[in-house]
């Protein structure tokens, strides 16, 4: 598969380490950027859409509920951006409003509970890298 790039928007470090622990168990080879801070992750798009960072990742995990700007907000500035719009999105929650989950989905990304234990991690950890490779394969095609 490569090396998959993956961007994680999470400001709980417990749940960051998890899921470093997940992806490390699937056996690939990776990279995990981590962005603590909502407003990181939008000064993260603006600098895709100014051409000034590459490579993008196969992925973003944003967590819903962040301070300042939650998870919705910056999905639609990555929607919004044409570079970045392509790119698989996940919104992680403990809890998301029925609302909120429609949203997500209009705007075209996917919800997933956040994971309670390491088994749910690790399920996380196979989709990240399923949805990795998928990527790949469309960019070959």
């Amino acid at each position: 598969m490569g090396q998959a790039r993956i961007l994680v928007v999470d400001d709980n470090t417990a749940d960051v380490t998890l899921l470093r622990v997940a992806l490390n168990q699937q056996g690939h080879d990776y990279e995990l950027d981590v962005l603590e801070t909502a407003d990181k992750a939008l000064h993260f798009v603006q600098e895709h859409k100014d051409g000034l960072h590459a490579p993008e990742p196969c992925v973003i995990l944003l967590d819903l509920h962040l301070p300042r700007y939650d998870g919705i907000t910056i999905l639609k500035a990555i929607k919004q951006a044409p570079v970045l719009a392509h790119i698989h999105v996940m919104i992680l929650s403990g809890i998301a409003a029925p609302e909120e989950q429609s949203r997500i989905a209009t705007l075209g990304a996917f919800y997933r509970q956040k994971p309670s234990d390491l088994e749910g991690y690790l399920d996380l950890g196979a989709e990240i890298f399923a949805i990795c490779a998928g990527s790949r394969k469309a960019a070959v095609n």
